[in-house]
């Protein structure tokens, strides 16, 4: 049996997933630094842009 754990191949949902696991972690590990907000908006739109690519 196969018990790896299977990574989408869609970069799109990919990057949505670390940028929801993300976005729920910093407030609740009360992390910040001067770039977050914009390395979050990069990575939302990267990825919003990926899914409507199907990539």
């Amino acid at each position: 049996m196969n018990f790896e754990p299977k990574v989408t191949k869609n970069l799109g949902m990919l990057l949505l997933g670390v940028w929801l696991i993300l976005s729920g972690l910093i407030p609740l590990l009360h992390f910040s630094f001067s770039g977050l907000g914009l390395l979050m908006a990069i990575l939302a739109i990267a990825s919003g842009a990926l899914i409507l690519v199907n990539r």
